[in-house]
């Protein structure tokens, strides 16, 4: 069963020559504009065995010197998979006796029992391997601040004692950061106490499970101890990490890109995905480094660049645009600009439509979507409760309206992102109701006085909730998700909750999917068999969960090949509430009217729980309906500027082929 389908989605599935190339002649020539070495891999996981059986090797080879290997290890996501890859070799033999650890930084102030960075590590990976305890070094979380000028002047005394930093590994931030050298942060620099900036802080909430609970500051390791180690891979995964290593491996060394400090180590090294490395010319803009493969997803593209570097519509480009920007190769293949133009304008109009599941009785050949059969089964997929109506709101009431067979399934409770005031306020109703009408009922009195001093009185920071309150803030959401169903239009007997249960652990941290995931959404596709399915394909998803369920989703449909049903369903995929498709991606543009505009935001506002008190809302301002008709409108202006009509504005897919 393939569990990790969306980390090979590459939307317009890049020539391997690109990121694999040939010879050191093309390998020169693509990287013209790369001043770090980099190497693409087609995904995270392959990355990780390539980091990860490096490693491994340079630790053996230490071993028969007879020799102690240091390494500096990072917390966060990006490295997991390289741990546990690690851990995989420890138990086919693979001996840690020798290695010496540094955590790269520490949160500060830390109190007893609370979440670290050094908790982390041991959690994921040094638990699990033959490590001396004595060899593991990190920076105390705990010391008092009189302390701290002196503790992190031995924490690099230490490092030099025992011979330097043989292997650093680094995790990439999304503002270029290193370790939590932020933004200002000097070349310089070593050991010290930093302020954690608002990036740093959001990228720190799976750790501590809410921004509330990170703490304000950080011991870190300095970009002069950094710059000190004699090897560096840096590791960035996914497309939110994109334009972050677009800057710290094209751009100019500058303090706002702290990573980019790494352009001067002789021996550095970045290894990327495809999906983080999608910024890079190569990648991008592969015309300015090399002859193309072009087919009509890289013209599409390239021409969209080129109308917002000169600033012009589509049907305004010259013979004279094409030369100046490295496109001579689309003259010679069209003829000229106008045939270009035209073939271009032709192609983002024909992604327009007001008829997401196909216009019955109409000629489908320049439309995304089928005429028949009509009315279609559509599913709707929504990893949480509220996205379905935030990414595709007014899509889902277009499928409704046009009288489709329309079901919803909601793959998870999203239980944890409930603030413990809307319990407090339902429980508190529910009292007044028994009080009322059931006042003989004290099995139900005490078990809302236990959930009302739990919430009130006895919890504390990192408590894990109780069934009965995860039970309710489930089920809040579940009421919430029906009732925007139901005003959107939707039968609901057609709206399912999947309750997938690597969500289930009442923690911001999830259990790994797992074949229980999938079957379970195998199964109700397979009840279903929809003629069109609509995903979130969130490859950038700032919580982990979007991917999950799109994995478990992908994975399901990987196991289906070859159904009947299947050979006829269309898979569109959505974005959420954080970013909208690129323009050149798009296939299917469903434009939205200003009441059907008002109509979504109503649907959305239904989610109470998710409005100012939610927890998960991170630093953006805005609440999810304004994000969303902000994405949305942007969406349509693009557009406009391009040279089509002008809508109120427009939500967007990508078809998913199964790979």
């Amino acid at each position: 069963m393939r569990l990790d389908l969306s980390s090979q989605i590459v939307l317009d599935r890049v020539p391997q020559r690109y990121y694999r190339p040939e010879n050191e002649f093309e390998q020169s020539a693509l990287t013209r504009y790369e001043k770090m070495p980099t190497k693409i891999y087609e995904s995270s996981v392959d990355a990780s065995l390539q980091v990860a059986t490096d490693i491994a090797k340079k630790i053996k080879d230490k071993q028969a010197k007879g020799e102690s290997f240091v390494l500096g290890l990072p917390g966060g996501h990006s490295p997991q998979t390289i741990y546990t890859e690690l851990i995989r070799f420890h138990k086919e033999g693979l001996s840690f006796k020798n290695v010496i650890i540094f955590n790269i930084y520490e949160f500060y102030p830390l109190a007893p029992q609370s979440s670290s960075n050094l908790k982390l590590l041991k959690d994921t990976f040094l638990d699990h391997v033959d490590i001396d305890p004595k060899n593991i070094y990190s920076p105390d979380g705990s010391i008092s601040k009189e302390e701290i000028i002196d503790y992190c002047r031995k924490y690099e005394q230490i490092i030099h004692k025992v011979g330097g930093i043989d292997y650093l590994l680094l995790g990439l931030g999304r503002s270029g950061n290193i370790g939590i050298n932020i933004a200002g942060s000097s070349m310089s620099s070593q050991t010290r106490l930093v302020l954690l900036d608002n990036q740093s802080k959001k990228e720190a909430i799976n750790t501590f499970g809410s921004i509330d609970l990170v703490p304000p500051s950080a011991v870190t390791m300095g970009l002069s101890t950094i710059m000190k180690s004699k090897e560096i891979a840096l590791i960035a995964w996914g497309e939110d990490k994109a334009k972050s290593v677009k800057d710290v491996v094209e751009g100019a060394v500058s303090d706002a890109i702290p990573a980019s400090c790494l352009q001067a180590h002789e021996n550095a090294n970045v290894h990327i995905d495809l999906n983080a490395a999608y910024e890079l010319t190569r990648i991008s803009h592969p015309w300015l480094v090399t002859s193309c493969d072009w087919n009509n997803t890289l013209i599409r593209r390239a021409i969209v660049w080129l109308c917002f570097k000169v600033n012009k519509p589509i049907l305004k480009l010259t013979n004279k645009d094409y030369q100046d920007n490295s496109l001579e190769e689309l003259l010679t293949l069209y003829g000229s600009a106008y045939n270009v133009n035209i073939k271009i304008f032709n192609d983002l109009q024909h992604t327009i439509t007001g008829w997401p599941g196909g216009k019955p009785n109409a000629d489908d050949t320049n439309r995304p979507e089928r005429a028949n059969p009509y009315p279609k089964t559509v599913i709707i997929f929504s990893p949480h409760p509220d996205d379905d109506v935030i990414s595709m709101g007014g899509t889902f009431k277009r499928l409704v309206d046009q009288k489709h067979n329309v079901h919803v399934a909601y793959q998870t409770s999203g239980n944890i992102a409930v603030g413990d005031e809307e319990v407090i306020r339902y429980v508190s109703l529910l009292e007044d109701v028994r009080t009322k009408y059931d006042p003989t009922n004290t099995s139900l009195k005490h078990k809302y006085a236990d959930i009302l001093q739990f919430l009130l009185h006895d919890k504390k920071e990192g408590d894990v909730d109780t069934a009965d309150i995860l039970f309710l803030k489930g089920h809040i959401r579940r009421q919430e998700a029906t009732t925007a169903c139901r005003y959107v239009g939707v039968d609901t007997a057609n709206v399912r909750f999947l309750d997938l249960p690597f969500y289930e652990t009442g923690r911001i941290k999830k259990n790994p999917i797992s074949e229980a995931d999938v079957e379970i959404v195998k199964k109700y596709l397979e009840e279903v068999k929809p003629h069109e399915v609509f995903v979130a394909g969130d490859l950038a998803d700032p919580h982990g969960t979007h991917k999950v369920c799109l994995d478990a989703i992908l994975a399901a449909i990987d196991e289906l090949k070859g159904a009947e049903w299947l050979k006829e369903c269309r898979i569109w995929m959505y974005r959420g509430a954080w970013a909208e498709w690129e323009i050149d991606h798009i296939e299917m543009a469903v434009p939205i009217s200003p009441e059907e505009l008002r109509s979504k935001r109503n649907a959305i506002l239904k989610h109470q729980s998710q409005m100012e008190s939610a927890p998960f809302l991170g630093n953006d301002e805005r609440l999810f309906w304004q994000r969303s008709e902000d994405r949305n409108k942007a969406t349509a202006e693009l557009y406009r500027q391009l040279g089509m009509a002008s809508y109120e504005a427009i939500e967007a897919f990508v078809e998913y082929h199964p790979l």
